[in-house]
């Protein structure tokens, strides 16, 4: 059984379905456990909270914590860098996301973040949907975990990238 899976099966977040407050609680939860900071204002009900993470101006993603992971989160911007609509980003195996050539290394960069918790420093190539390829500087990927300390899979965001080639 998938963790997260309600998200593969939902619809995007929307007022009907409170921008899926609960994922993005999460999400938001343990960044601020990592890094001591906020990802989104924390003064703002949880339903705005969500809406605000959906429409952000940088990249949030979320894979599960399975052997081939895939993503249970993605926002407007993640998912217009990736040519994704949210039907088709989440449930894809986060691997897809990178390159068959740099896989490897994405591996080794989900290892670090599985030992230490979060990184603030990930720089790499991804891939959209049509072959466009595109650099990320500075990302931040963390470990999620739910209330009993469980892992439940790892998020990223990022708000720096530029086309590659």
């Amino acid at each position: 059984m998938r963790n997260s899976g309600e998200n593969r099966k939902a619809e995007p977040p929307s007022p009907a379905n409170d921008w899926l407050a609960d994922h993005a609680a999460l999400l938001i939860r343990c960044y601020r456990h990592w890094t001591g900071r906020e990802l989104i204002d924390p003064s703002l009900s949880p339903q705005a909270v969500a809406h605000a993470l959906y429409q952000a101006p940088f990249a949030v993603l979320s894979h599960d914590a399975e052997a081939d992971p895939c993503f249970t989160y993605a926002n407007l911007t993640a998912q217009r860098l990736f040519e994704m609509p949210w039907p088709e980003i989440v449930g894809l195996p986060s691997r897809y996301s990178a390159e068959p050539l740099v896989r490897e290394a994405r591996e080794r960069l989900l290892q670090r973040v599985a030992e230490h918790g979060f990184i603030d420093d990930y720089s790499g190539i991804r891939i959209a949907k049509s072959g466009r390829r595109f650099g990320i500087r500075a990302a931040t990927v963390w470990n999620l975990f739910d209330e009993r300390g469980n892992p439940t899979g790892q998020a990223a965001s990022f708000g720096d990238w530029q086309a590659v080639g």
